[in-house]
C-alpha cells in the first residue's frame, strides 16, 4: 500500500528549507510509469481516461506526502503550458499553501488548481503527515498542434 511509503522518493528538486516531502510519481512527461501504477490501479486507471493529463509532456501525476515540520522554500514551476491540480487526500490542520499572494489550506475531497509558474511555497505546522494527489494537465487554451509540438520537460 502507498500508506506505508513503499515506492516514496524523496523530492529530488532541492525545494526544501526543512521536514520531510516524498513523493510516488505514477505518471511523468505524459507517459505512465507502470512499476508505480501497479501499487495505485484504480487512480492510473482514472487519469488514463483523462488525456489531458495522462498526455501532459511537460507534467507529472503522483502522489506528495509530506511530514509535519516541513517547509518547502518559494519557487517556481517551469512552465506555464500547464495547470496544477491538488486533490487533498489526507489533509490535517495548520497545513497552508501559497500561490502568488493568496493562501490556502487544502481540503480533504477537494481540489485546488493553479498555475504553478507562479510562486508558490508551502508550510505544514499540522501534527500528522498532509497527502495530496498532484495532477497536471494542459492548459486549456492550448490547441492540439501546440500540445503536439511541445518537447517534454
Amino acid at each position: 500500500s502507498l500508506m506505508n511509503d513503499k515506492g516514496f522518493q524523496p523530492e529530488s528538486e532541492n525545494l526544501r528549507d526543512s521536514g520531510d516531502w516524498k513523493q510516488f510519481e505514477i505518471y511523468a512527461r505524459g507517459r505512465k510509469i507502470e512499476k508505480n501504477c501497479r501499487l495505485a490501479p484504480k487512480t492510473c486507471a482514472l487519469i488514463a481516461r483523462m488525456p489531458d493529463a495522462a498526455g501532459c509532456k511537460r507534467g507529472q501525476v503522483k502522489f506528495s506526502l509530506m511530514h509535519p515540520g516541513t517547509h518547502v522554500w518559494a519557487h517556481t514551476g517551469p512552465t506555464n503550458c500547464r495547470l496544477r491540480a491538488h486533490l487533498g487526500l489526507v489533509v490535517p490542520p495548520r497545513v497552508r499553501i501559497r500561490v502568488a499572494n493568496e493562501t490556502r489550506e487544502w481540503k480533504e475531497g477537494k481540489v485546488l488548481v493553479f498555475d504553478d509558474s507562479f510562486e508558490h511555497e508551502v508550510w505544514h505546522e499540522g501534527d500528522r503527515f498532509r497527502l495530496v494527489l498532484i495532477v497536471d494537465f494542459w492548459h486549456p487554451e492550448l490547441t492540439a498542434a501546440q500540445k503536439a509540438s511541445l518537447s517534454p520537460i
